[in-house]
């Protein structure tokens, strides 16, 4: 009973920390605003792909020694943020139409996709999940502390915790894919329309970015 009562509490802390707003959330709207659907759910696979091996990485022990040398978790916030502002900077500089207004034809066209292929975007996503400050330290404050139990394992305990990470992740991010994708479809297909939406959105990731690592740098 104590047992599964761990487990609620640590469902709950999860999708507490899960839904709020960050860099992972805000790559997924911006994949589901330049991508539809599509890319959004595809950003997602990859964030939670990256929350597996951050699992796998607990386990391991080698997030906790990221934490010994205080270096390296610096340069960890530093390359998270900065990889954030340059996918964000790549958002904002996504083509207008050129010839918007001058054709139903042309305004129907959609934009060329801001965030290129989706084995690229899945990879961005992983690589967002695994650049993500809040997800280390996470990782290293609450995630040990249901690591261990005596009705499980440690690799039985730490895959059930990763089912639990993943389904919140693939609830709450799903919801801003969808959220996002809807946006763009109830604004219409007009390429200039849904290329400003991806500007909107890269210029939000590039100041979360920012407060990120105003917020986070000791």
């Amino acid at each position: 009973m104590q047992t599964a009562n761990s487990l609620w509490i640590f469902f709950a802390l999860t999708l507490g920390i899960i839904a709020l707003p960050g860099l992972d959330m805000a790559f997924i709207a911006g994949s589901a605003t330049a991508g539809g659907l599509r890319g959004g759910l595809v950003a997602v696979a990859g964030v939670v792909a990256g929350g597996l091996v951050h699992v796998l990485l607990n386990v391991l022990g080698l997030a906790a020694l990221l934490m010994l040398w205080p270096g390296a978790f610096q340069a960890l916030l530093l390359a998270g943020c900065v990889y954030m502002a340059w996918i964000g900077w790549g958002m904002v500089r996504a083509p207008i139409s050129a010839d918007e207004g001058a054709s139903a034809d042309a305004a129907a066209a959609p934009p060329p996709p801001a965030l290129a292929s989706m084995p690229r975007v899945f990879m961005r996503g992983m690589m967002s999940c695994l650049l993500n400050p809040k997800a280390y330290a996470f990782m290293l404050a609450v995630f040990p502390a249901y690591l261990q139990v005596a009705q499980r394992s440690v690799a039985a305990q730490a895959a059930l915790l990763a089912a639990i990470i993943a389904g919140n992740q693939i609830v709450v991010y799903g919801a801003v894919a969808a959220a996002a994708a809807g946006a763009r479809h109830w604004l219409g297909p007009r390429g200039a329309t849904a290329a400003w939406m991806v500007r909107g959105v890269g210029l939000v990731l590039m100041l979360a970015a920012a407060f990120t690592l105003w917020r986070a740098w000791p």
